[in-house]
């Protein structure tokens, strides 16, 4: 079984920080892709930052700037540093893997539980 762990969500004032980790465990032989997405209430899960194995790191553009994403590949770990938060940040973040599972050549996608991030004004 894989998983993908999160911590670091909670409230915080506009302008604020915060700093979200997603630790991957289980049979993973590796990981392609990290990364996180959001869904606040009413709306549809979106995308916030992605980093590929390789490639190029791909942020919305609604977080350019202030979020940056970043990853620890010997703790299978990714995070996400949020600065100059704003109310519209309010959302659950997911944290988002796509890897080769243990005994398989193929690759899966995989969700966090969420972590819930609240900004107030």
């Amino acid at each position: 079984q894989v998983q993908l762990v999160e911590s670091g969500g909670g409230l915080v004032q506009a302008g604020g920080s915060l700093r979200l980790s997603c630790a991957a465990s289980g049979s993973i032989v590796s990981i392609n892709t990290m990364g996180w997405y959001r869904q606040a209430p009413g709306k549809q899960r979106e995308l916030v930052a992605l980093f590929p194995s390789g490639g190029a790191i791909n942020y919305a553009d609604s977080v350019k700037g202030r979020f940056t994403i970043s990853r620890d590949n010997a703790k299978n770990t990714v995070y996400l540093q949020m600065n100059s938060l704003k109310p519209e940040d309010t959302a659950v973040y997911y944290c988002y893997s796509i890897l080769v599972k243990t005994g398989t050549r193929l690759t899966f996608q995989y969700w966090g539980q969420g972590t819930q991030v609240t900004v107030s004004s």
